[in-house]
C-alpha cells in the first residue's frame, strides 16, 4: 500500500455492504455484541473466542472466564486442540446461562470413523448436553460417513447447527450436493492477504456462512500492521489496527474468532461495535488481498501427506 491513497471520510455510517448470509444486525453504538443468521434460521455471534494453542489448563480456564465476563458469547474449541475439558470447566463455573452461550467444536479427522461417540465425548468434556456448533475439522479421511453421523445429531437435537472447517470450494460443493444437510457454516483461514474471495462466492450461494479463523495470520504478517494507511485509518476511530481488521472481517460478513490469553488484548478485541468503515475504507482494506494462504492449505499435497502424522 502507498501512501498516496486519498481518503474521503463521509457523512454518517455508510452501513454494511450486505455480504452476510442474513445480514448482520445494524451498527450500535455501545459495543453490544452483534449476531448473523445461520441458514438453519439460528443466531451465531459475529465475533467469539479461538482457543487453539491455549493448552495449559488454568491459562484456559482463565481466559474463558474473563472473556465471558467481558461479554463474549462465542467459543471456539476442537476435539484437536486438546482443551474442551478445560473449556468445560470455565463455563460451567460462569454466571452466564448455557443457552446465551453459542459453544463450537471440531471433529477431529482421526475420528471421522467414529464421529457419534467422540461428539459425545466432546459434549461430556465441555459438560453440556447440546453443542451450538459442530464442524468437521478438516476435509481428509471418511467426510462422508462422518458428515452422516452429523446429520444424525442434528436430526436428533443434539446439536443446533453442522459445518465444516478448511473446505473448499470443490469439497464444498461435493459435499452439499450427495447430502442432505447443507453446512450452515465453512470455517477457513482468513485475514487481510487471505481474504477468501473466491470461495465466499459459492458459500454466499448456497448461504453457508463464512467464519474465520487467525483473522491477524498467526503472526505472519505483523509488519502489515505497522502500515501507515491503515494507521491512519484506525486514528481517525481512535481505534487499534487490529481492531480496524476486525471490523473490516465483520463488515465483510464473516464471524471472526481471534485467539488471545492476554486480558487487555480480550477487551480490544471485543470492542469493534461502536464504529462502522466506510466504504472507501472497506475498498483500502480488500485491497490487501492477495489469496495467499498462510497456514494450512487443504489443497497442498504436502500438507495432505503430512496430515497423517498430526
Amino acid at each position: 500500500m502507498g501512501q498516496s491513497v486519498k481518503l474521503v471520510r463521509k457523512t454518517g455510517f455508510s452501513g454494511h455492504p450486505g455480504q452476510g448470509m442474513q445480514g448482520i444486525l445494524p451498527l450500535n453504538k455501545s459495543n453490544d455484541m452483534e449476531t448473523v443468521k445461520l441458514n438453519n434460521g439460528i443466531e451465531m455471534p459475529v465475533l467469539g473466542l479461538g482457543t487453539f494453542l491455549l493448552t495449559d489448563p488454568d491459562t484456559c480456564e482463565r481466559s474463558i472466564s474473563e472473556a465471558i465476563r467481558i461479554g463474549y458469547r462465542l467459543i471456539d474449541t476442537a476435539q484437536g486442540y486438546g482443551n474442551e475439558e478445560y473449556i468445560g470447566r470455565a463455563v460451567a463455573g460462569s454466571d452466564v446461562a448455557r443457552e446465551e452461550l453459542f459453544i463450537t467444536t471440531k471433529v477431529w479427522f482421526k475420528n471421522y470413523e467414529h464421529t457419534r461417540a467422540s461428539v459425545e465425548e466432546s459434549m461430556r468434556k465441555l459438560q453440556t448436553d447440546y453443542l451450538d456448533l459442530v464442524l468437521l475439522h478438516w476435509p481428509f479421511g471418511n467426510t462422508y460417513a462422518a458428515w452422516r453421523e452429523l446429520e444424525e445429531l442434528y436430526a436428533a437435537g443434539r446439536i443446533r447447527a453442522i459445518g465444516v472447517s478448511n473446505y473448499t470450494s470443490d469439497r464444498l460443493i461435493d459435499l452439499i450436493l450427495y447430502n442432505k444437510v447443507v453446512p450452515a457454516v465453512n470455517q477457513i483461514e482468513t485475514n487481510l492477504i487471505s481474504q477468501q474471495t473466491e470461495i465466499y462466492r459459492w458459500m454466499k450461494k448456497y448461504r453457508i456462512q463464512h467464519e474465520g479463523y487467525a483473522p491477524f495470520g498467526q503472526g505472519k504478517i505483523d509488519a502489515l500492521y505497522d502500515d501507515p494507511v491503515l494507521m491512519y485509518i484506525a486514528d481517525r476511530y481512535h481505534k487499534t489496527v487490529r481492531q480496524v481488521v476486525l471490523r473490516f472481517q465483520i463488515q465483510s460478513g464473516v464471524v471472526v474468532i481471534p485467539k488471545t490469553m492476554h486480558p487487555d488484548r480480550l477487551k480490544e478485541n471485543f470492542e469493534v461495535f461502536d464504529f462502522g468503515l466506510e466504504a472507501n475504507e472497506m475498498e483500502i482494506l480488500r485491497s490487501f488481498d492477495k489469496a495467499t494462504p498462510l497456514i494450512g492449505n487443504p489443497q497442498d499435497p504436502v500438507t495432505v501427506a503430512s496430515s497423517i502424522e498430526w
